[in-house]
């Protein structure tokens, strides 16, 4: 990542042994106590000793306000980013074996657990991480014994070492993850993660991680390179015995700009995250991404060129699906391009986008492992009017599907100045196996394309739409290719029964982009979302 975080004031306490108990707060029930003549205590720490009151930000909103326009006046602050001790040099195996103690908010009773996140492989950056208990906020201190290792990967003689020695006072934490009963009462699920950068994720009942959001993209895509803002410091609120929800505050640092989030978190069928941003800009910046999400489009139906594989497509997310300020909805198939594409949808006032796996069959994956069938859709519904501006996506060509290649974001018309009462945006996250959008129209669920068969140097484009209603009588197909004559255009209805497809024909000839889109209407007008494609040749 472009910019890395300093230790904020934890040095004095990275040497901390088990605290005494006049500094833990009221609510938590201790495991131990410091042992008598400084004997090592039997049996592992309470992760929860490691808490301390903090000497800094009280965690309040308004606190992190106040500190983001601080810091915006100031130089920015890069952080070391460095790895050492058992940390450093780690397999992604031997990363994985290293598990947190398990921190539960609100005592032993508590539903909600906290899980840090170690640092190692590309997690370098520290990041300060504290819990609001009532009136009276802690940090967590970094210290390995808060970790477990697994013998398998770590021999005993380096972890009692790493346990013994006190840290660098410039190593951190990575991130932090959030656990709570969301699939069975029994079991604690983890549901939210926050680690990397600004980056975090998020599932919902049924459902496993996938595509990430981020808290603020800068100058995606741009030939400068793109600068990657980070959460430098989070705060974890003490959620009530009976709360269903967890709120999430953090302080956003990057050369650019500073801010201050919240993300109240309630997990269940669909996972929604309330939240809000107030934002400082060091210069003015017009290159930016509000609400940001982050995905992977490999290969599906509607282009397998070059591409060796027994599945019959691979990808975290399907689609673009974007309301309009207006109320028209549209579908932006996803695709794998040769080259870099950037896409801009021009709006005002936006209802709402996100990307949306649609297909949840497995028969659709044949993917045993990874299961996409069972990545979540990310939607943004925006509170407030967000005025002018223009969804934005990006398509980068990769040859596996271990690499994002999708990104999209909202980026408004004029450019965010500097200014002391900041920029502030509202909106809810919904994680989701498909977005809060019950509007009774046909919806894309596949786009497939080939050679026409009998117009050589053509190709056909087919469209697949269901609808939960039925269909009206006397149904039309408009289909637009920007710049291209397109002919042969035709809509049936699927063997099943459940849906209609719609087809069209077109000759490509020298072009290096076509824009189409197409849409059902009926005698009342449009039956289905607007189709859009940008076809590139293969």
């Amino acid at each position: 990542m472009a910019d890395v975080l300093t230790r904020r004031g934890f040095a004095a306490l990275a040497v901390a042994t088990v605290l005494p108990a006049l500094l833990r707060p009221a609510g938590y029930a201790f495991a131990q106590d410091a042992a008598p003549d400084g004997a090592a205590p039997e049996g592992p720490p309470d992760p929860r000793d490691f808490l301390v009151p903090t000497t800094g930000v009280s965690g309040t909103y308004d606190s992190i306000v106040a500190r983001a326009l601080e810091l915006s006046r100031e130089p920015n602050r890069p952080a070391e980013g460095r790895l050492a001790g058992i940390f450093d040099g780690l397999s992604y195996d031997a990363y994985r074996a290293i598990r947190p103690l398990p921190m539960p908010l609100g005592g032993d009773d508590s539903e909600m657990v906290l899980d840090v996140m170690a640092p190692g492989l590309v997690y370098s950056t520290p990041v300060g991480i504290s819990v609001i208990d009532g009136d009276q906020t802690y940090d967590v201190v970094f210290d390995p014994r808060i970790f477990t290792f697994d013998p398998s990967f770590f021999d005993e003689a380096t972890v009692t070492a790493a346990q013994q020695t006190a840290p660098p006072d410039w190593m951190g934490y990575s991130g932090f993850r959030l656990r709570a009963p969301l699939n069975r009462p029994d079991k604690l699920d983890e549901f939210v993660v926050f680690q990397g950068a600004s980056y975090f994720r998020a599932v919902a009942r049924g459902l496993i991680y996938g595509l990430s959001a981020r808290g603020l993209a800068i100058d995606t895509a741009e030939p400068q390179g793109e600068e990657f803002p980070r959460f430098s410091h989070f705060w974890i609120d003490h959620p009530s015995p009976e709360a269903q929800n967890v709120i999430v505050r953090a302080l956003l640092e990057s050369p650019s700009c500073t801010g201050a989030y919240e993300f109240d978190i309630t997990p269940g069928e669909t996972t929604v995250m309330q939240t809000r941003c107030t934002l400082f800009p060091r210069r003015s910046i017009d290159r930016i991404g509000i609400a940001p999400l982050t995905s992977m489009f490999y290969f599906g139906p509607q282009r397998r060129q070059g591409v060796d594989d027994f599945r019959d497509a691979v990808h975290d997310s399907s689609g673009l699906q974007m309301i309009t300020g207006s109320g028209r909805r549209i579908w932006r198939a996803l695709s794998n391009p040769q080259k870099l594409q950037v896409s801009a949808f021009a709006d005002e006032n936006p209802k709402g986008f996100g990307l949306t796996q649609r297909q949840r069959d497995f028969e659709f994956y044949e993917d045993d492992e990874a299961h996409y069938e069972k990545r979540p859709s990310a939607w943004i519904e925006p509170l407030g009017a967000w005025g002018k501006g223009s969804v934005i996506l990006v398509e980068i060509p990769v040859s596996n599907e271990f690499h994002d290649n999708v990104v999209t974001f909202w980026r408004p018309d004029e450019p965010l100045t500097q200014t002391e009462q900041g920029h502030e945006f509202r909106y809810r996250i919904h994680w989701c196996d498909l977005p809060p959008d019950t509007a009774p129209v046909g919806r894309v669920m596949a786009t497939r394309s080939g050679a026409a068969v009998n117009a050589p140097g053509h190709r056909t484009m087919v469209i697949d739409f269901a609808k939960a209603e039925t269909w009206s009588e006397g149904l039309s197909v408009q289909a637009l290719g920007a710049g291209r004559e397109i002919g042969n255009v035709a809509l049936r209805p699927l063997p099943s029964g459940q849906g209609l497809r719609a087809s069209f024909d077109f000759a490509p000839g020298d072009s290096q982009l076509i824009e189409f889109e197409l849409t059902i209407t009926g005698p009342a007008g449009p039956e289905s979302e607007t189709w859009l494609f940008r076809w590139t040749p293969p």
